[in-house]
């Protein structure tokens, strides 16, 4: 039985937050979709443990949330606390990004999550020779 450590209200949840992104988190997928070539295997409202992940790319143990208003209260700070010490004890390094970055920035957002997984993407597909050539 396949992932039958999630509890089904967990997968219910991510499936339904799945198709009720944020304008920021579709901004953010996007931009997780473009090293896809790559190798990074991104999922979106990924259930990890207890908790669902905005975004995961499980192999690579690489959690980026994408942090609305709701972050920004006491509560919403003891909350991500305790989830990122669960999942920092999962081995997983998780990136935050306010809603504002992702649109505001994006390229400061790219660049930031492309040398965390940097060690896990595969080389560049074509490289330019000495010569001035490129190989495919």
């Amino acid at each position: 039985m396949a992932h039958s450590n999630i509890d089904p209200k967990v997968r219910q949840r991510a499936r339904k937050l799945r198709t009720e992104m944020t304008k920021a988190e579709a901004a953010m997928w996007n931009m997780l979709r473009d090293p896809r070539p790559l190798g990074a295997r991104f999922r979106r409202e990924t259930p990890v443990g207890p908790y669902i992940a905005d975004f995961a790319w499980l192999s690579a143990r690489l959690i980026v949330e994408v942090d609305g208003d709701s972050h920004e209260t006491d509560a919403g700070r003891r909350h991500d606390k305790r989830r990122d010490e669960f999942l920092g004890a999962q081995g997983f390094t998780v990136l935050r990004f306010d809603n504002s970055q992702v649109l505001d920035g994006p390229d400061y957002v790219f660049l930031s999550i492309r040398k965390h997984a940097s060690r896990h993407l595969k080389a560049e597909r074509s490289t330019v020779r000495a010569d001035g050539g490129a190989d495919a």
